[in-house]
């Protein structure tokens, strides 16, 4: 089987949870599936490199921020690759553009035009666990370009589609997908399964949890999205038909 795995910037935090993340793709390349791991900036990275950005420009180009903001996740593919090694399986770690990931172009709302997944089935072959960069792709003329926030969930579902993926396994800080936010409301009910029409307008109306993009490619792809909690064991919510 091949999976992709993505795990959202609180999943990745600190050195504790890179290492309780590594430990999720090994032990699913040890069941004998070829994994990719998508992930995202750790913590509230993007919003300081933004942040800081502002501190030295207070109108940067909108090609060179796209640049530094997309250096947020190419450290946590750095540090996700380090981490799968030390627990003694081979990994690489690649930025959008080597994932083969072309877009429109469009700085800092870029959207995923096609995926070359020729590197990734060459690391894959290989018998590595890729992780790649998320919330970026390459523009037409090369430049890095990003998708917006919550990119890195359109990233792991276009992965998945490309690679006709079994499974696209989304790890985040809730353990599944609700009618109302489990924080605020005890009694929010959790769903098993939910369409992807009605996560889509969810999604729209502004549920954080998945990225809308990345259901609509989940939609027209029938890529089936698992969402599940980084942090304790459960079933989780299936986005599917």
């Amino acid at each position: 089987m091949v999976i992709v795995q993505k795990f959202g910037g609180s999943s990745l935090a600190n050195e504790k949870r890179i290492r309780a993340a590594a430990e999720k793709a090994v032990r699913a390349a040890e069941q004998g599936n070829r994994v990719v791991v998508v992930v995202s900036a750790q913590g509230d990275t993007t919003d300081a490199l933004i942040a800081q950005a502002r501190r030295i420009s207070t109108a940067p180009s909108r090609r060179e921020l796209d640049a530094f903001l997309a250096a947020g996740e190419q450290m946590s593919a750095a540090l996700m690759a380090m981490a799968i090694v030390e627990l003694g399986c081979p990994a690489v770690s690649l930025t959008g553009a080597q994932a083969g990931i072309r877009t429109d172009g469009i700085w800092g709302d870029a959207r995923i035009t096609a995926v070359d997944t020729a590197r990734l089935r060459q690391e894959l072959e290989a018998g590595k666990i890729a992780v790649v960069a998320g919330f970026q792709g390459a523009a037409p003329n090369g430049d890095t370009v990003t998708l917006g926030r919550g990119g890195s969930d359109t990233t792991a579902v276009a992965l998945a589609a490309y690679l006709e993926a079994d499974k696209c396994e989304i790890y985040t800080d809730v353990d599944a997908i609700y009618d109302k936010d489990p924080r605020r409301y005890p009694d929010a009910v959790r769903y098993q399964t939910i369409g992807y029409e009605k996560m889509l307008a969810m999604a729209r109306e502004g549920a954080q949890v998945l990225h809308d993009r990345s259901v609509e490619l989940g939609m027209r792809f029938r890529v089936p999205i698992w969402v599940k909690s980084s942090f304790r064991e459960g079933a989780g919510t299936v986005v599917m038909d």
